[in-house]
């Protein structure tokens, strides 16, 4: 389907390049939006320094988060943006183990694998040894 000799180290890195501009601008899009959001509803809060209140319960895990966004509610949105700038370079590391692949460079393919357990391991294993 994809041949070694149209995937360039031009048109790869070319194609890395805008993944990573397109989802920094998306997460800054959705950012924007839900902060907008949030100060339409809450901007004129007066905020308790007093007492320490976390994320509600409903923002601590990824479908609270969706569900929030698709109800337009101001901080799931703010974390949706922020999820989507953390999904960015793990986005960037998979196309990158399909690109080398697609060229049949094995070595690299081993590495960047070795790279996404790691960033993985960063965003999901990590919170769970401590």
């Amino acid at each position: 389907m994809f041949k070694a000799e149209s995937w360039s180290d031009q048109k790869i890195e070319t194609i890395i390049g805008n993944l990573l501009r397109v989802g920094v601008s998306i997460s800054a899009v959705v950012v924007a939006f839900g902060g907008f959001l949030f100060l339409m509803r809450h901007g004129k809060t007066l905020p308790d320094y007093y007492t320490f209140q976390g994320e509600p319960a409903a923002l601590r895990g990824f479908h609270g988060i969706v569900d929030n966004a698709i109800a337009l509610q101001g901080r799931g949105m703010i974390q949706l943006g922020l999820l989507i700038l953390i999904a960015t370079p793990v986005v960037r590391v998979i196309f990158s183990i399909w690109a080398f692949a697609v060229e049949r460079d094995r070595m690299y393919v081993g590495f960047t694998i070795i790279v996404l357990a790691v960033l993985l391991y960063s965003l999901f294993g990590a919170g769970a040894a401590l």
